[in-house]
C-alpha cells in the first residue's frame, strides 16, 4: 500500500534544512531579494561609466543570483517531493514569479553593454583585477553581439516569447490530455491505453499485448496527422525565421552557437552512426533468436527477455554500497565525497503518495546537490541511483572549484558523468555475477541503452535536420512529407531483418524533443563519450581516471568540446563513436555465447 511522506523515515528523505531552516526563512528571502532588485535601477544607463560601476553591478547580480537559486531550489524540490502540499505549490509559484521579475528588471543590461565595444570592458578588467572573475561571462556576452538585435526588436521578441512556445504547449496538451486511444485486452480485461502506460505494454512479454498497444497508439496519431504536422511545421518555421533574423547561416548553426559546437559535429555523428549500423542489425538478429520469433516487428524490439533468475532485489543500503564499490577506481577522495550524498542526505528515495515521478539531480551552489528518485529495490533503481549521483558529483566538483558564474556546465556534457556511473555499474555486475541469466539481462539492458541513446537519438537527429533543411530550401512540411521520411529512416536504422510496420511512420508526431530545437543529438555524443571514459577507468587507466576528475571540476570554464578533451575525448573524431560501437560488438558476442547457457 502506498505511504504518505510522513510515514517514511528521515533517513530516506533529503535534508532541505541545509538550504533554509524553515519555509518562513524562504519567504523572508523572497522579500529580501524583491527589495534588492530595486538596486539595479541605479546602474541603468551608467553600467560602463567606470570599472567600479561595472564591478558593482556584477557583484549585485551574482549575489542576487545565488540567493535566488537557493529560493528556487528549496521551493522546487519541496514541491516535487509532495505535489499535494498546497503550501509548496504557493511557494514554488512565488519563486517563479520572483525569477520573472528579475528577468524584467535586468533586461536592459546586455543591450546596454553591447552598445560599447568589448575593448572598453577588457580595459576595465585590466584596470580592476576583481573583474577577472567575470571575464568569461562578459566575453561570452560579446561573442553573441552580432546576433543580438536592437533593443526595440529584442523587446518586441520578448513580448512574443510565450507565443513562441505555443507549438510545444499545444502538442503537450494534445498528447497529455486530449488523446484517447482504443482499449487493449490485458489478461482478459479491457484496459485503457494511455501515453504513460504504453511504455509498460510495449515491453510486455505477451506479443499480442504489445502489438495491440502499438496499433492502438498509432491509429490515434494517424487521425491527427494533419493537425500535428501543422503544429510541428510552425515550430520548425519559427526556428528557421529566428536563425535568419539573427544572422545565422541556418537553424542548426543558430542552435549550436551558444555552446560553441561546430555543425560538423552534428553531421559527423550521423555519418559515423550510418557506418556502424551493421552492429545494431546484429543485435536485432540475435534478439529475434532469443525471443524465438519467426519475424521481428518493431513492436518486438522493446520487449524484455523473459529469463528466470533476473528478479534480484536490493535494499537501499545494498544499492549504496554497490555505488561506492563501482566508483572506487576514482580514488579515496572521490569515494569520500560521494559518501556525503548519503551521510548528508542529498538523496530523496522514498516512494510516497504525491511525489513527482521520474528521477533527477539538481544543485544549489552554496549548499550541495539534491537527488530525487523513488527506490523500490530493483536493478533499474540501483542504476538510477548511480546515474543521478554521477550528475551530483559533476555538480559538486564544479561548485567546489569554480565561482557561481562558472559552475554550470553545458547540456552537451551533462549526461557524461551520469552515464559513466551506469556503465561502471554494468561492468562491475558482469564481472562479479555467477548467474548467466543475470549476465544476459545486464548485457541486454546495456544494448538497449545503445539502441536508445545512440541509434534512436541519431535517427531523431537526422529527421530533425531533414525537416529544418527541407523548410530552409523552400519546402512545405506536410504529414505526407514527414511520414515518408520517417518511415525511410526506420528502414535504414532497423535494417532488413526487422519488419517495418506501416504505423511507425506516425511516430514523429509523439516525440516531444522535436520541439526542443536540435537537442537529441547530445544523447548520442554523450553516451559514446561516457562509454570511452568508463571503460578506461574500469580497466585501470590511471591517466584516464585523473583526466576524468579534472573534467568534473571544469564547470563552464571551457567550452564543451575542450572540456571533453580534458577527459581525453576528441568528440570531433569518428574514433569516439567507433570505439563505443566496438564495445557494443563485444557485448553482442558475449550475449551470443551466454544464450546457449540459459534455457
Amino acid at each position: 500500500m502506498a505511504k504518505t511522506r510522513d510515514e517514511f523515515e528521515d533517513l530516506y528523505k533529503w535534508n532541505v534544512k541545509d538550504i533554509y531552516k524553515s519555509d518562513k526563512d524562504a519567504l523572508k528571502e523572497i522579500k529580501t531579494i524583491t527589495n534588492m532588485l530595486k538596486e539595479y535601477h541605479q546602474y541603468e544607463g551608467h553600467i560602463l561609466d567606470s570599472a567600479d560601476n561595472l564591478l558593482n553591478l556584477l557583484k549585485l547580480d551574482s549575489s542576487i543570483g545565488e540567493q535566488m537559486e537557493k529560493v528556487f531550489i528549496y521551493a522546487h524540490i519541496n514541491n516535487d517531493a509532495d505535489t499535494l502540499n498546497t503550501n509548496y505549490q504557493v511557494l514554488f509559484g512565488k519563486a517563479k514569479n520572483l525569477y520573472t521579475k528579475y528577468l524584467e528588471t535586468t533586461s536592459y543590461i546586455i543591450p546596454e553593454l553591447l552598445k560599447q565595444d568589448i575593448e572598453v570592458v577588457l580595459k576595465y578588467i585590466n584596470d580592476n583585477p576583481e573583474l577577472k572573475r567575470y571575464k568569461r561571462m562578459l566575453k561570452n556576452i560579446y561573442r553573441n553581439k552580432k546576433h543580438v538585435l536592437s533593443s526595440e526588436v529584442e523587446a518586441s521578441l520578448s513580448a512574443f516569447a510565450k507565443l513562441m512556445d505555443a507549438p510545444e504547449e499545444i502538442m503537450s496538451s494534445l498528447s497529455d490530455s486530449d488523446f484517447k486511444f482504443d482499449n487493449i485486452e490485458v489478461s482478459g480485461k479491457s484496459v485503457e491505453l494511455t501515453e504513460s502506460n504504453y511504455a509498460t505494454y510495449i515491453r510486455s512479454s505477451d506479443r499480442k499485448i504489445r502489438k495491440q498497444a502499438f496499433q492502438s497508439l498509432y491509429k490515434t496519431y494517424a487521425n491527427y496527422k494533419t493537425t500535428i504536422a501543422a503544429v510541428l511545421r510552425n515550430e520548425v518555421e519559427k526556428n528557421v525565421a529566428n536563425a535568419k533574423l539573427r544572422h545565422y547561416k541556418n537553424s542548426l548553426e543558430a542552435s549550436l552557437f551558444h555552446d560553441e559546437i561546430k555543425p560538423s559535429i552534428y553531421y559527423n555523428l550521423i555519418d559515423a552512426v550510418h557506418k556502424n549500423l551493421p552492429s545494431i542489425y546484429k543485435y536485432w538478429d540475435l534478439k529475434k533468436k532469443l525471443l524465438k520469433l519467426p519475424e521481428m516487428h518493431l513492436y518486438d524490439t522493446y520487449t524484455d527477455l523473459e529469463i528466470k533468475g533476473n528478479s534480484k532485489k536490493y535494499t537501499f543500503e545494498e544499492a549504496k554500497d554497490l555505488v561506492l564499490k563501482i566508483v572506487s577506481p576514482l580514488g579515496d577522495t572521490y569515494v569520500q565525497d560521494i559518501t556525503k550524498a548519503f551521510t548528508e542526505h542529498w538523496v530523496d528515495s522514498c516512494n510516497n503518495i504525491g511525489k513527482r515521478g521520474g528521477a533527477y539531480c539538481t544543485s544549489c551552489y552554496s549548499v550541495h546537490p539534491y537527488v530525487l528518485m523513488s527506490f523500490e529495490g530493483n536493478l533499474n533503481d540501483v542504476s538510477t541511483l548511480a546515474h543521478e549521483l554521477g550528475h551530483a558529483m559533476h555538480y559538486y566538483y564544479a561548485c567546489q572549484n569554480q565561482t557561481f558564474e562558472d559552475y554550470g556546465y553545458s547540456i552537451f556534457v551533462a549526461e557524461v558523468a551520469s552515464q559513466v556511473n551506469e556503465i561502471l555499474l554494468s561492468r562491475y555486475l558482469l564481472d562479479h555475477s555467477n548467474d548467466n541469466s543475470e549476465k544476459i539481462q545486464i548485457i541486454d539492458d546495456l544494448l538497449q541503452k545503445y539502441k536508445a541513446s545512440i541509434f534512436r537519438q541519431t535517427m531523431f537527429a537526422e529527421f530533425e535536420l531533414f525537416i529544418h533543411e527541407y523548410t530552409e530550401n523552400g519546402g512545405i512540411l506536410t504529414s505526407d512529407v514527414m511520414n515518408q521520411k520517417y518511415y525511410e529512416l526506420n528502414k535504414l536504422y532497423f535494417g532488413n531483418n526487422v519488419f517495418i510496420d506501416d504505423e511507425i511512420k506516425y511516430e514523429w508526431e509523439r516525440i516531444p524533443h522535436f520541439y526542443m530545437n536540435y537537442y537529441v543529438y547530445q544523447y548520442a555524443t554523450g553516451f559514446a563519450s561516457a562509454i570511452n571514459i568508463a571503460n578506461q577507468i574500469y580497466d585501470g587507466n590511471k591517466e584516464a581516471q585523473d583526466n576524468y576528475l579534472k573534467f568534473l571540476k571544469l564547470g563552464c570554464t571551457k567550452n564543451p568540446i575542450n572540456s571533453l578533451k580534458v577527459a581525453g575525448i576528441n568528440i570531433e573524431s569518428e574514433e569516439v563513436m567507433n570505439k563505443a560501437i566496438k564495445f557494443m560488438d563485444e557485448l553482442i558476442e558475449e550475449y551470443e555465447k551466454l544464450q546457449g547457457c540459459v534455457k
